[in-house]
Order: structure tokens, then C-alpha cells, then sequence
């Protein structure tokens, strides 16, 4: 049961889509017409507005971190791994949007971090990196993804590795469509607003 409580705690607060709801307070309307359609930092980049993409990324990963530290404060360490995974879920199939969402890497690094701060801040610093050396904002989160479970079994064990790996397949998954563009040569940098695409 408790496991249960702690999945449907993640999933609701992995749900709120904060892109969609900052970017129509602000005057841009729907997120989902601009750009590539995520409702991501990146995306919300596009606007214009730094100040709405760094907001994104901050409340797309609080909740995610959220959803670990309350479900292992009520019920447990494997609860809190449950309730991660449930998070990044949340966020890429949110019932408040038909069951669409973002791709889930904030929310994702923001459940690394609270799951295993080390592994999480060794993620976030690959991201940069990688952003910084080729301004691809999919293939840096591809990158530190795919290095996270590993990062995570080095600092944390098996059992918060093993949430991390299903969080990994899921946000591959999600960027399907960028690894296809990425091996075409046609993916948008970080910035570029080209319609119907990115990260």
C-alpha cells in the first residue's frame, strides 16, 4: 500500500505541466505552438523569456525531488525510488494534457538529485558540459542519462540505480525523435526556434 501511496503521490505532483502554466500567465499562450510542442525548459527557451525557462527547469526538477523526499519521509527509501520514477511518468503522460508531456529531464535530474545528491550533481555537470560543447540540449540529457544509473549504483546501490535505469529508458524513449534528427544532422541547437522540433 504504501508503495502504491507512493506512486500516486509522484504521478500527481510529476503532472503539473509548470511550462504550460507559466508561459500562459505571461502573456504567450499555449507553449505547445511554439517551437518544438514540449512543454520543457528548453522549449519555453524559445519564447525568448529566460526568466520562464529557468523557472521551468527549477519547478520541473523541484518535483521531481519533491515526489523522493516526501514519499521516503512518509513511507521509506523504496518508496521514495517508486515515487521518482512515478514523477518522471507524471510529467511525460500528465491526464491534465490528454496524457502527453514533456520528455522528462528535469524532472528527471531533479530525482536523481534527491535520490543520490553526488550521482545527480555528476549528471547536471555532464549535462553542461556537453551542452556547452555542442548546444544539443537532447544529446547532452542523452549523455547524462545514460551515464546516471551508473553514477547512481557508485554513490547510492542498487536499488536507487535501478529507478534511475527505468528513468533512463523512459527519457530515451521520449527522445526518440531527437536521436533521429541528431543522426540526421537536422536537430535544433539550444536557442533556435525552428518549428516542430527539439528537445
Amino acid at each position: 500500500m504504501s508503495l502504491a501511496l507512493a506512486a500516486i503521490l509522484g504521478a500527481l505532483l510529476g503532472s503539473v505541466p509548470f511550462g504550460l502554466v507559466l508561459t500562459k500567465a505571461a502573456g504567450l499562450g499555449d507553449i505547445r505552438r511554439i517551437g518544438s510542442g514540449n512543454i520543457g525548459a528548453t522549449n519555453v527557451l524559445r519564447t525568448g523569456r529566460k526568466d520562464l525557462a529557468a523557472a521551468t527547469l527549477l519547478l520541473d526538477g523541484g518535483k521531481g525531488a519533491a515526489s523522493v523526499v516526501i514519499a521516503g519521509a512518509l513511507w521509506g527509501p523504496m518508496a521514495a525510488a517508486v515515487a521518482g520514477v512515478a514523477a518522471v511518468v507524471g510529467h511525460l503522460f500528465t491526464p491534465w494534457l490528454g496524457f502527453s508531456g514533456g520528455k522528462g529531464v528535469a524532472t528527471g535530474l531533479g530525482t536523481l538529485l534527491a535520490l543520490a545528491f553526488p550521482a545527480g550533481l555528476a549528471a547536471c555537470a555532464t549535462w553542461l558540459v556537453v551542452a556547452k560543447v555542442t548546444k544539443f540540449s537532447s544529446l547532452s540529457a542523452l549523455v547524462a542519462f545514460t551515464l546516471a544509473p551508473l553514477l547512481t549504483w557508485a554513490f547510492a546501490g542498487a536499488g536507487p540505480a535501478f529507478a534511475v535505469l527505468a528513468i533512463a529508458v523512459l527519457i530515451t524513449w521520449r527522445h526518440e525523435g531527437n536521436i533521429r534528427r541528431l543522426l540526421a544532422g537536422t536537430e535544433p541547437r539550444i536557442g533556435e526556434s525552428k518549428e516542430k522540433q527539439g528537445a
